[in-house]
């Protein structure tokens, strides 16, 4: 597919969107343009560049900013997903749009593939990781004895499993989306943005019913790859920069979902002495905590968010 402008008229953001082919498989790839340092922006699981909307003009005033859908994501064609085959995608792109010197930045899953791509990548000038975390190992979980913390950590794990790729009757897929937009209104999330995310990533199956992408063996996939992920170790071997920015609230759930809280309440107390021994003992490590956001920070402060990327990378001075 050429190269082409579309403008999201909820959003009034304007971009190039175009198809990058890695082998068989088509990466949909937004160039917002800019000039200076180039970052590629990498998103989420479940989630779609759709969630860069709102950050990626701000960050064009002052970078060339590209995003892309990860594969099985968004408007990318799905493949078996494997890490290499997703580094893959993320060379692929930055060859494609002559930015091979460009700076990491993402969110969750992205910003651990970011992480990754500089392991792997060496010349990677720069990683910027969005609160990008597995669930670890069960001494990460502070408070909680080993027994519990792997009963918590198989619990979460068959809920994610069990919901990825899950095909809907009608009903239930538009109650699903519901469920989201009210969500995002009790984050402060426009609604424009949700809406704007949730088209992009849903899917239909020829009979008619719909889904979220990935596609359900792409999304087992992926799944098992982020649980297999040892984060810290590849941490510190980095040679370039590495800032990892920290939500610093957890959104509760209550009701029958407390034991998630409790669990998720151990895991942070737990990554936030492993961040701070990492920043602590390693120079190229940055943490900082973007208070009162949650994990959905992209979506909730934007701009909170785009201040802290372009401070980081005008710190290290990168030539454009």
């Amino acid at each position: 597919m050429p190269p082409h402008l579309r403008t999201p008229s909820a959003l009034g953001v304007d971009f190039t969107e175009r198809t990058v082919h890695h082998g068989p498989v088509g990466l949909a790839v937004r160039d917002f343009g800019g000039a200076g340092v180039p970052l590629l922006l990498l998103h989420g699981a479940g989630r779609t560049l759709a969630d860069w909307s709102p950050i990626a003009p701000e960050l064009a005033g002052r970078h060339r900013v590209v995003a892309m859908d990860l594969r099985a994501h968004g408007h990318s064609d799905a493949g078996p997903w494997t890490i290499p085959a997703v580094l893959g995608d993320i060379a692929a792109v930055l060859e494609a749009c002559d930015i091979p010197d460009a700076a990491l930045v993402g969110h969750s899953l992205g910003g651990m593939l970011a992480a990754v791509y500089a392991d792997a990548h060496p010349e990677t000038p720069a990683v910027v990781n969005l609160d990008g975390h597995n669930e670890g190992v069960p001494e990460l979980y502070a408070g909680l004895d080993r027994e519990t913390a792997l009963r918590g950590m198989a619990r979460v794990r068959e809920i994610t499993a069990a919901a990825a790729g899950r095909v809907l009757p009608a009903e239930v897929f538009e109650t699903v989306l519901e469920e989201q937009m009210a969500m995002g209104e009790r984050l402060g999330i426009p609604a424009a943005l949700m809406q704007e995310g949730a088209a992009r990533a849903v899917a239909e199956t020829p009979d008619g019913r719909r889904y979220l992408r990935p596609e359900r063996e792409a999304g087992l996939e992926m799944l098992d790859r982020m649980h297999r992920l040892d984060l810290p170790p590849l941490y510190r071997r980095l040679s370039c920069p590495l800032l990892i920015l920290r939500a610093g609230r957890l959104v509760r759930q209550g009701g029958e979902l407390a034991w998630f809280d409790e669990l998720m309440a151990a895991y942070v107390r737990g990554l936030d002495g492993v961040l701070s021994e990492l920043a602590a003992g390693h120079p190229h490590i940055t943490v900082e905590t973007l208070d009162g956001a949650s994990h959905a920070m992209l979506l909730e402060r934007p701009h909170d968010v785009s201040l802290r990327i372009a401070a980081y990378i005008d710190r290290l001075s990168l030539r454009s």
